[in-house]
C-alpha cells in the first residue's frame, strides 16, 4: 500500500507565502507524475500544478507565476511553494501521485488526505 501525507497548510494573510509538502511512503517501485489539486468550498476539485518524473511542469492559469511545484525523487516528496497568496487560493490542497508499487504491478493513482490553506486578513 502507498500513503501520501501532506503538511504545511495554514492560515495566511493576503500576499503571504506558504510551502506545502507531500511525502509518499509504502510499497513504491516508481513514481510517475506528482501533482497538487485544490478544492474550494462549493467547487469542484481542480488541478493547481503537476510535475513529471523528469521535472516537466504545468500550472493552472490562476496560479502561474505565483506557485512553484518541485520534487525530490530521492525522498519521494513533492512540494508546492505558494507566493502572493490571494483569498481565492483558499481551499483544501490535495497531493496526487501515480505510483507503480512493484515491478509486477501497473501504475495506480493515490491521493493524500488534504491540507487546509486559508488566505484571509
Amino acid at each position: 500500500q502507498v500513503q501520501l501525507v501532506e503538511s504545511g497548510g495554514d492560515l495566511v494573510q493576503p500576499g503571504g507565502s506558504l510551502r506545502l509538502s507531500c511525502a509518499a511512503s509504502g510499497s513504491i517501485f516508481r513514481i510517475f507524475d506528482m501533482a497538487w489539486y485544490r478544492q474550494a468550498p462549493g467547487k469542484q476539485r481542480e488541478l493547481a500544478a503537476i510535475i513529471s518524473s523528469g521535472g516537466s511542469t504545468h500550472y493552472a492559469n490562476s496560479v502561474k507565476g505565483r506557485f512553484t511545484i518541485s520534487r525530490d525523487n530521492a525522498k519521494n516528496t513533492v512540494y508546492l511553494q505558494m507566493t502572493d497568496l490571494k483569498p481565492e487560493d483558499t481551499a483544501v490542497y490535495y497531493c496526487y501521485a501515480r505510483v507503480q508499487p512493484t515491478t509486477t504491478q501497473g501504475g495506480a493513482d493515490y491521493w493524500g488526505q488534504g491540507t487546509q490553506v486559508t488566505v484571509s486578513s
